[in-house]
């Protein structure tokens, strides 16, 4: 979850379900606003670029305890929206040989590219709609990575579980670490635990623009800024969506821990309070 509703925001009833047109044309605004978001990401490309040269990694400890030492078993990975790569080349830096990047910006993956170029890595990126991923990758990954503010973009969950599913070698995984869906239900701004308004249950807003307490200043003036829209998916529909694709979830978690400063205001006593992130893992029957 990238923000908490702003004034511009609208609840709104979900589409009718198979409403490919409206999920298609809800996606493509998504990637003009993160063309746009993504500036604050290139600013810091030489930070990332000299922290991975160092040989440093961004896994997550969470991710880093289910997965395990991936040089024991992952020799090919694939992560679905990738932003500008740091993740994805830290999965190289873990001891992964190929790793492959795919995001729906344009900006994300030019800075990906770049990145990986200055550090020598063999890495390939694709720029497209997550749910566009090329079929030439089918059955080609020990392991699908994704998460930490990915799913919330994304307005068919159904269709990417199957995404994820045909991307896995017969016995590959699928990891998923992201905010906890309940972590909606609160202001992000309050000092305590006081309600957002946000319903649990059939949540998707529309907003303009990046909060500064988000990216930074991106320098844009208020009718620059563009439309974008995310999706408050439950635990349940993401658990449908990938059983429903013919996955076997074998590992669901809820953690107190962060990704980033979500509740950057929050009395430290109320932190641990309620889930901050979950994450699933799983495999590809064999």
């Amino acid at each position: 979850m990238s923000e908490q509703p702003s004034p511009s925001s609208k609840f709104q009833p979900e589409p009718p379900p198979g409403d490919a047109l409206e999920v298609r044309l809800r996606h493509e605004a998504n990637r003009l606003s993160w063309n746009q978001g993504a500036a604050a990401y290139t600013a810091e490309l030489q930070e990332t670029i000299d922290f991975l040269r160092s040989g440093k990694s961004s896994l997550h400890p969470i991710e880093r305890r289910n997965l395990g030492d991936l040089r024991e078993w992952c020799r090919s990975a694939i992560h679905l929206q990738c932003a500008s790569g740091r993740d994805t080349l830290s999965l190289w830096i873990e001891g992964v040989e190929r790793v492959v990047g795919v995001d729906i910006s344009d900006v994300h993956i030019a800075n990906a590219r770049q990145a990986s170029q200055a550090l020598g890595a063999p890495a390939e990126w694709y720029r497209c709609d997550v749910l566009d991923t090329p079929h030439e990758l089918d059955g080609s990954f020990d392991l699908v990575y994704t998460g930490r503010g990915a799913l919330c973009w994304l307005h068919d969950l159904g269709a990417w579980g199957r995404v994820v599913r045909r991307l896995l070698k017969p016995g590959g995984k699928f990891h998923v670490l992201d905010d906890h869906p309940a972590s909606w239900m609160f202001d992000q701004e309050s000092e305590t635990l006081q309600p957002s308004g946000v319903p649990y249950f059939g949540y998707w807003e529309s907003s303009r623009g990046w909060p500064d307490s988000y990216l930074g200043d991106l320098g844009l003036p208020a009718e620059q800024h563009l439309t974008k829209y995310e999706h408050l998916w439950t635990l349940a529909e993401i658990h449908q969506a990938l059983t429903g694709a013919g996955l076997a979830v074998e590992l669901l978690g809820e953690y107190p821990d962060e990704y980033w400063d979500s509740f950057p205001r929050l009395k430290p006593e109320l932190h641990g309070a309620f889930p901050m992130t979950f994450a699933m893992m799983g495999r590809r029957p064999a």
